[in-house]
């Protein structure tokens, strides 16, 4: 009996610390105008999920609906600039339309997936894309190329939300010049 309350004692003390050691929770933007956040997004590094991996020249495109959901089609090309054009057309739907940071992503009926705007520049210039659990993030810019201090000050905003630096991958991006050549 008393080897038994004592398990019970470590047991609840575990749990009480791994409750205390969650992660604070994952911050959005304040504010989110739609009509200027459409249109194309450039992946310029991520933590990528199963289908991205080995993505290049990856662009997520944003539309919006009448009715309020956005149709996004996301597009790269699988292995190599030269290798086969893949592409996905999820639907987005706001799930917080008082700041229009919060979404779900459906890839997959009726899953919805967390969805983030944790930063987006002034400007419309720069987003990044994170997640609650922390396990996938997208650095995205309206071109395909950043400038080297661009790219650190994205990175570390990315660490302050709380993800390891050592998942995200840069993705590899042409210019639609250096694609035509």
């Amino acid at each position: 009996m008393k080897a038994l309350r004592k398990l019970c004692v470590t047991v609840v003390a575990l749990l009480l610390v791994s409750a205390c050691a969650t992660k604070p929770p994952m911050p959005t933007v304040e504010s989110v105008d739609l009509n200027k956040f459409m249109g194309d997004w450039y992946v310029i590094a991520n933590i990528p999920t199963f289908i991205e991996r080995d993505a290049y020249n990856a662009v997520e495109s944003y539309a919006l609906d009448e009715d309020g959901n956005i149709p996004t089609t996301f597009t790269f090309n699988k292995g190599g600039f030269d290798g086969p054009l893949k592409t996905y057309k999820p639907k987005g739907f706001i799930k917080d339309s008082s700041n229009n940071s919060l979404w779900g992503m459906q890839f997959i009926w009726p899953i919805k997936a967390d969805y983030r705007i944790a930063y987006l520049s002034d400007d419309y210039q720069q987003v990044i894309i994170a997640r609650k659990a922390r396990d996938y993030v997208w650095v995205m810019a309206r071109s395909p190329k950043i400038s080297d201090a661009d790219y650190q000050a994205l990175t570390a905003e990315v660490e302050q939300l709380g993800y390891s630096l050592d998942k995200l991958r840069k993705v590899p991006q042409q210019s639609l010049s250096e694609r035509e050549n």
